[in-house]
């Protein structure tokens, strides 16, 4: 079986479609035949919302129970906080339990990579592990690039919002050269896009000036009432609404990811030769 890919999408700006993306990214590779684990990164809980836990507070197992247990080196083999869901992949929820982690993560020896060893110890039977982490730039962001092969962004396709990643891109980089050497930029999307003159502009704008230092993806994911929606219907996009705006722009997103996974696996073979 090919090397699990591990994903982080990240961006320190609220409200920019991380946990909508996740889920449909997941729910699309699913469909595309992989086998994919999901895990929520945020105290939040967000996404695990969208997959259908609306109390995430009253779960009695969730990623901050497991990594509280990798940090006293107690982990569950039979990892109890791994759920299913319908449409065919497997998940982690979050709840408030994960910032009380985080708070402690200060006085742990190698703080920046409890959250990679409890990856490496459930990633084996995935070809993606997708990482929905929270809009800040604290420790469990980094955590998550540490656990990671590469990082998808999502951008609000906003004048002042593409501005906003030099500096998720400056945290990148410092987990590249200090903890991660092998994390890359998988790509930058546009997300919230209404189909206006503005909306080119912008994209033409973002290609522009990050286009030349980053890899800007194709996709670009409209602003739709039915992908709003999704947030409480239990349903990715692609079961919502399978013939809309969205689902399309997802399903470029989806290939798009599928295609960075190949061609780093590609590139992994070549060096273990």
């Amino acid at each position: 079986m090919a090397k699990p890919k591990v994903i982080a999408v990240a961006n320190q700006k609220g409200g920019v479609g991380k946990s909508t993306s996740v889920y449909n990214i997941g729910a699309g590779l699913a469909m595309n035949g992989k086998n994919i684990l999901l895990i929520d990164v945020d105290p939040q809980g967000d996404l695990t919302k969208m997959l259908g836990q609306r109390k995430p507070h009253d779960l009695p197992v969730t990623l901050g129970n497991a990594l509280n247990d990798v940090v006293a080196d107690t982990e569950n083999s039979s990892h109890p906080e791994i759920l299913r869901h319908h449409e065919g992949f497997d998940f982690v929820p979050a709840n408030r339990t994960l910032s009380a982690v985080e708070v402690s993560l200060v006085n742990v020896m190698s703080r920046e990579t409890v959250l990679r060893r409890y990856v490496n110890s459930v990633k084996k039977p995935y070809d993606y592990v997708l990482l929905d982490c929270n809009p800040s730039l604290g420790m469990l962001v980094i955590n998550a690039l540490s656990a990671s092969d590469y990082v998808l962004i999502p951008v609000q396709a906003d004048y002042l919002a593409a501005e906003d990643m030099t500096e998720l891109v400056g945290t990148v980089q410092n987990v590249k050269k200090g903890i991660n050497h092998n994390l890359k930029i998988g790509g930058v999307f546009l997300t919230m896009a209404n189909e206006t003159n503005f909306r080119k502009e912008v994209v033409s704008a973002v290609k522009e000036n990050f286009g030349k230092h980053l890899p800007v993806l194709q996709a670009v994911i409209p602003a739709t009432v039915r992908l709003a929606e999704i947030s409480t219907a239990d349903k990715s996009i692609f079961r919502h609404e399978p013939r809309g705006k969205a689902a399309e722009a997802y399903r470029t997103l989806v290939q798009e990811v599928i295609e960075i996974g190949e061609k780093q696996r590609s590139r992994s073979a070549d060096l273990g030769r």
